[in-house]
């Protein structure tokens, strides 16, 4: 099919660390995200739908190329390194320029094609605008603002703005320009803000907001935490894992508070422009929310872990997508789907040819949202990660196919097996139970494994308990 003459405008907003009920659509009680809920109200939420990799690069690498990490060789955050009772896999440390990335191939359909936010794809050489964005704000090899979301940022591709300036308000001040500023052709805009990856910091007028909450809803007077094993990367050795057991830090809702004040900010000037009816919006993570370490400032439950963990906590994401006209309003999906599934499926919306050779481990989720499909014509999705992050996961590899789920974990070759529909905390591992479902899940892993080349770590000779 060629380009269409009523091709939407395209808004891809990927938040970074964002838990699956980080929203109260999504079933947080203390945060609040009444811009998205409008939005759900709007479109299609996916109960199911995952990140690509339990840590960032690899699932923006899958979103720019329509494939698996593993295939496009980023299976780690940039530049992540740890070692433990294993040495981790190699990996490319940069998106390299060979993959045609869905810029590229929105802009040959006759797209504007803009990058707003973070990036963390490589080095220079390596940013949007060399992956086909006509603009790049905010894009660089960082993988957080280093130097907090408060003016002066530091960020090489943003000029600082005055003195205490809020980062999420200006990525959004400089995408509602773009929108404003548009020439009439289609657009697609990659909305990738900085929040809410650490460090977690909000306006203080909000945090106070949420501190009276806090209060009001008695969190003030129960165990938000608990101390676990030692982490098992070597760097970590001497810490313990800290989960958080309830939603319950202001600070981290403030931060969400201005996650969604923003995009409703983006979203009504989209409304201005009388571009609301022709433009389609996607909403996700790149990860799940930061449960474990690094202050622990959210909790997945009912899902088990988070960011970093093979388990539901670090890849099951919130997804809302709004296409006027096309999406019944307010309806629910609960098909399994993926990161690499969104290239195809902007492909198509576009009304622009497929390109099978690149987004080779997506499938187009059109069928769904149009309500003509109600499952995807494949198997199974999955999972590579094989290497320590900073939160306490170990390298791993899973599958899903149907309900279940199979985890093998590398340190020991461990099965854990899970039906999802009836257990979405993983708390119940069937694997001796159901041997035969085991063995064959696992051989499928195997053999996608095989097919794309993944690497394995290896055992660390240097390793002592």
């Amino acid at each position: 099919m060629s380009a269409s003459s009523t091709q939407p405008n395209i808004i891809f907003i990927l938040i970074d660390d964002l838990g699956w009920r980080d929203l109260s659509c999504f079933g947080s009680a203390f945060y609040e995200t009444p811009n998205l809920d409008r939005l759900r109200e709007r479109g299609m939420m996916f109960t199911d739908a995952y990140a690509s990799c339990p840590v960032c690069s690899p699932t923006r690498a899958s979103v720019q190329t329509g494939r698996y990490p593993a295939r496009v060789g980023v299976t780690n955050y940039i530049p992540g390194d740890a070692e433990g009772r294993l040495l981790e896999a190699p990996y490319i440390h940069r998106l390299h320029r060979s993959e045609y990335s869905i810029a590229r191939a929105l802009g040959a359909a006759g797209y504007n094609t803009w990058h707003v936010g973070k990036w963390h794809l490589g080095g220079e050489g390596y940013w949007p605008e060399d992956h086909g964005y006509d603009v790049n704000v905010g894009g660089c090899h960082w993988g957080m603002p280093g130097n907090g979301y408060f003016s002066p940022w530091g960020i090489p591709t943003l000029e600082d703005g005055p003195e205490g300036e809020y980062l999420t308000d200006r990525l959004t001040d400089e995408a509602i320009n773009l929108v404003r500023n548009n020439d009439g052709a289609p657009f697609f805009l990659h909305m990738a803000y900085y929040t809410v990856h650490v460090p977690i910091q909000a306006k203080q007028e909000h945090i106070e907001r949420f501190r009276q909450k806090r209060s009001d809803m008695g969190l003030d007077d129960i165990d938000e935490f608990e101390e676990g094993e030692h982490f098992p990367c070597s760097h970590k050795r001497d810490r313990r894992v800290v989960r958080r057991l309830v939603q319950s830090d202001p600070e981290y809702a403030a931060m969400v508070w201005s996650m969604d004040e923003n995009i409703g900010r983006l979203l009504d000037a989209v409304d201005e422009a009388g571009e609301s009816d022709n433009t389609v919006v996607f909403f996700t993570s790149d990860n799940g929310g930061l449960a474990t370490a690094e202050g622990s400032p959210t909790c997945n439950s009912p899902l088990s872990e988070g960011k970093g963990w093979m388990y539901e906590g670090g890849t099951r994401e919130p997804l809302l997508v709004s296409w006027p006209g096309v999406t019944r309003p307010g309806t629910t999906c609960a098909e399994p789907v993926t990161t690499p599934d969104f290239y195809p499926t902007m492909l198509e919306m576009a009304g622009a040819d497929p390109i099978p050779e690149q987004h080779c481990d997506g499938v187009s989720l059109v069928p769904l949202l149009a309500g003509e499909a109600e499952a995807l014509d494949r198997e199974a999705i999955f999972w590579h990660y094989p290497h320590y992050g900073n939160q306490g996961g170990t390298p791993g590899c899973s599958v899903r196919s149907g309900d279940f789920k199979l985890i093998e974990f590398f340190e020991d070759g461990r099965l854990e097996l899970y039906n999802l529909r009836e257990d979405i905390g993983e708390e119940h591992n069937l694997a001796g139970e159901e041997p035969d479902r085991a063995e064959h899940m696992h051989e499928m892993l195997r053999q996608w494994r095989r097919d794309i080349c993944a690497r394995l770590p290896r055992p660390n000779p240097d390793w002592s308990e």
